[in-house]
């Protein structure tokens, strides 16, 4: 049985999942492909992935209902979800981000970089800076070591994205983060362009954390920051 980390590649068209099957051997992974929305969830369910990259465009169920229905279910609801998208509006990049997606490539792509955000993204879900610390603010209680978030005693369902988003905020509590700045500590980007990326994570973590959102102010023109007074 293999130990390598499952990746559900999921797209309609054959040679992107040969091309992208080949990168993703060749970095010690192991894919898992569909070719149609249906499959997708089954094998999501199924296979376990460590993650899932996702076509927007695909038949039977497209890409954006294939990600909210794993966001809805608890088996899959933390799954981290890498969106591919044809379409470069800035609109369809929002919905995905939205709806659950931890982020974003848009095609045509380059497999070298895709592969290197999914190395980002599983980063971001199975490690913190102290692995070993309980960060407690006000409502919020997060167990890094579990990768748990309570808020009130109540447990929240994050991604590894929006889970890493918060964690880095209350870790710098009360110092203002530029978004270039949180795209680099939590997407890992070297060169940030698109800090719309953060506010619509920035808006998806207020609203899974409820009670605790007022925690995370906005800093007009500059970023954002963790409440130092709880």
């Amino acid at each position: 049985m293999s130990t390598k980390p499952k990746i559900l590649v999921v797209d309609d068209e054959t040679d992107a999942l040969e091309v992208l099957g080949f990168k993703l051997r060749e970095a010690g992974y192991e894919p898992v492909f569909a070719s149609d929305g249906t499959t997708a969830l089954t094998l999501a369910r199924t296979e376990r992935p460590a993650l899932v990259v996702l076509d927007l465009m695909l038949p039977e169920i497209d890409g954006l209902e294939v990600c909210r229905l794993l966001r809805r279910d608890p088996a899959t609801s933390g799954l981290p979800i890498i969106m591919l998208t044809a379409k470069a509006t800035e609109t369809d990049r929002i919905v995905g981000l939205e709806i659950g997606a931890d982020d974003y490539v848009t095609k045509p792509f380059s497999p070298r970089e895709l592969v290197l955000r999914i190395k980002k993204t599983l980063a971001r879900a199975s490690a913190g800076d102290d692995p070993s610390g309980h960060l407690r603010i006000g409502e919020l209680d997060i167990d890094v070591a579990r990768h748990t978030v309570e808020v009130k005693g109540k447990p929240v369902t994050l991604t590894a994205t929006e889970f890493k988003l918060l964690e880095v905020l209350v870790r710098r509590r009360g110092r203002v983060q530029t978004r270039d700045r949180l795209l680099q500590d939590v997407w890992g980007y070297e060169n940030p362009i698109d800090t719309r990326t953060v506010d619509t994570h920035m808006r998806r973590l207020r609203e899974r954390i409820g009670a605790a959102a007022y925690l995370l102010q906005t800093v007009r023109g500059v970023g954002y920051r963790c409440s130092p007074n709880a």
